[in-house]
Formats: C-alpha cells, sequence, structure tokens
C-alpha cells in the first residue's frame, strides 16, 4: 500500500472515529452548559450598555439564585429517587415565620431550631406519608403545600414578622463572609455537600438505585422505604434553611417567602441533567440549571420586560424542563 493510501485510510478511521463518538454522545448531559453559555452570550451582547457584564451585577446573579439553588439541591435527591416535591416553596415560608417569631420571643439559638423543626417535621410527614403508606409523592407534597401555607398565614394573620437579630440577619444573608456574600457561600457549601453525597457515598448510591428501579434495589437488599423517607425529610430541612435565608436576607419572615420556588427548583433539576424518571442526578448540573434561571430573570429586568412577559419565559422554561428530560 502506497504512503498516499496510508494516511487516506488513517484519515477516514479517525473521521469514522470521531464520527461514531459524537454519533454515541448523549448531548442531553451537556444542554445545561452550552445553553448556559449561549444564553450569558446573548445578554453580553444585546445587555452590554445596560451593566449586564459589571461585577456588581453579575454578583447579583449568584446571590439572586442562591436560595433555589439550595432548594435544588434537595430536590435533586428527590427527583433521583423517582419522587416529586412540591411543598419546598411554602414549607421555606412557614420556616421563615416560625424563624421570626421565636427569635423575637426567645432569641437566636431557638430560633434557628425552630426553623430547623420545621423543616424535620413536615419531611418527616411527607416521608412517612409516602414510604410507609405508599401515597403518591405528588399528592401528599401538593396537600403539604396548601398546609404549610396556610399555618404560616394563620400563624401571623398575614402580617410580616420582622428579624431586629443583627447576628441572625448577617449570617443568614445580609452579610458578606470577607469579600463573598453569605448567600453565595451558603449554596457552595449545600452544592458542595450536595455533590459528594450523591457521588462519592453509599446513600447517593442507593438513592440512583432506588429511583432506577425499585425491585432490582429492593432485591439487592436496599430498603427503599427507608431511602424514600430520607430524601423527603433531607427536601424539607433544606427547605427550612432556604426559609431562614430568605428571613435573613430581607430581614422578616413573611408566609409568602419562597412562594412558587418549588416550580424553579423542579426546572433547575431537571435542566440540570437529572432524570425526571429517576435513577440519575447533577447536582453541578442542578448548580448550573439554578444559575441559568437567574441569569435569564437578570437579563429580562435589564432588557425591560415586566413580570408578566417574565413570567411567560418562566413557564417556557418549565416546558423546555420536561421537554429534556432523560428518560432511559
Amino acid at each position: 500500500m502506497s504512503k498516499t493510501n496510508t494516511i487516506a485510510s488513517r484519515d477516514t478511521g479517525a473521521t469514522r472515529t470521531l464520527g461514531t463518538f459524537l454519533k454515541e454522545l448523549d448531548w442531553r448531559r451537556y444542554v445545561i452548559y452550552i445553553g448556559f453559555v449561549v444564553v450569558f452570550l446573548f445578554f453580553a451582547v444585546l445587555l452590554r450598555d445596560q451593566g449586564f457584564l459589571s461585577p456588581n451585577n453579575l454578583l447579583n446573579i449568584f446571590r439572586q439564585t442562591a436560595t433555589i439553588t439550595v432548594i435544588a439541591v434537595g430536590m435533586t435527591y428527590v427527583i433521583a429517587c423517582a419522587e416529586i416535591d412540591l411543598s419546598v416553596g411554602s414549607v421555606a415560608g412557614l420556616s421563615s415565620v416560625c424563624t421570626a417569631m421565636a427569635l423575637s420571643q426567645w432569641g437566636l439559638v431557638p430560633g434557628i431550631l425552630a426553623g430547623l423543626a420545621v423543616g424535620l417535621v413536615v419531611g418527616s410527614i411527607n416521608g412517612a406519608l409516602v414510604s410507609l403508606l405508599g401515597i403518591p409523592s405528588f399528592l401528599v407534597t401538593l396537600g403539604m403545600l396548601g398546609i404549610a401555607v396556610g399555618v404560616a398565614q394563620w400563624i401571623t394573620a398575614s402580617a410580616p414578622q420582622p428579624i431586629l437579630n443583627d447576628t441572625f440577619n448577617t449570617v443568614f444573608g445580609s452579610g458578606n463572609f470577607g469579600p463573598v456574600p453569605g448567600l453565595v457561600v451558603w449554596s457552595a457549601i449545600f452544592v458542595a455537600i450536595g455533590a459528594v453525597v450523591l457521588n462519592r457515598t453509599r446513600f447517593g448510591r442507593q438513592v440512583l438505585a432506588t429511583g432506577g428501579n425499585r425491585n432490582a434495589a429492593d432485591f439487592t437488599g436496599i430498603n427503599t422505604k427507608r431511602i424514600k423517607f430520607q430524601v423527603l425529610l433531607i427536601s424539607g430541612m433544606v427547605a427550612s434553611v432556604a426559609g431562614m435565608l430568605y428571613a435573613g436576607r430581607l430581614q422578616s419572615g413573611r408566609f409568602q417567602w419562597g412562594a412558587g420556588d418549588e416550580l424553579s427548583a423542579i426546572a433547575a433539576v431537571i435542566l440540570g441533567g437529572t432524570s425526571l424518571f429517576g435513577g440519575f442526578g447533577s447536582i453541578i448540573g442542578t448548580l448550573f440549571g439554578a444559575l441559568l434561571i437567574g441569569l435569564i430573570n437578570n437579563g429580562l429586568i435589564l432588557a425591560g420586560l415586566d413580570s408578566s412577559q417574565q413570567q411567560v419565559v418562566r413557564g417556557a422554561i418549565i416546558i423546555l424542563a420536561v421537554a429534556l428530560a432523560r428518560k432511559k
């Protein structure tokens, strides 16, 4: 064989190898990263004169998406386990209210414990009803959404509960840790812990196995009922922390805090590559999903769109998230 033919054969083999790689590559896993870059560049060009690329604005995007990111980390576990939690937004609101009321009555530590207790109680109830009684998580958490909102509105008579504790406000949202906003630090902590636990621990593998095939997981000795209980408990606890972050940032507790966050969190999780049907989850993808939503919201505001138009775009994001769900 001549040298020219040998080189041509190698080129053909390389082309085939590249073609096979591109064909077998699951682009859906990387859609969120590609989409993030495309949207960022689009707004960077379109809004270059409105200060989109200013350091303060970019930092605001991270700050404004921090609470959604925290909620979405817990939601990633729930959805990866093939369940759903629609109560997280209302739990955040109830947690903010209980924290504010306890802070005014008893001080810092009881206030924090009261906020966490909300997530513990709600998460335990959700988990018990789903895992022990076999009620679909969609119905359980949908009912809990209404209960939590109603309780928060009832105990406060719909009035905001101010928080005057400077220490709490500084730690939970209003202050900075050095040059970094506290909310960004909180979200980074939750993302780091969530990613390590899901990808590097036995519990994480059991969550994915339960979501992927519950019957097979049962046969391998995994207590799938306990796993379902635990992921819903985690989701409730994480939502209660998010409620305290709302309270610290806005220096008050209100039943409205967190309203609609369940939809944003679900969209962030699914856009991030977690399978809506369970069995696969990505915490880093969830982070980028939340940042993409924050990026779009920020860009729409700078572009001058009103709230109704922003709602339309958010709804489109939810539809896109479901369309991109990775079904095995």
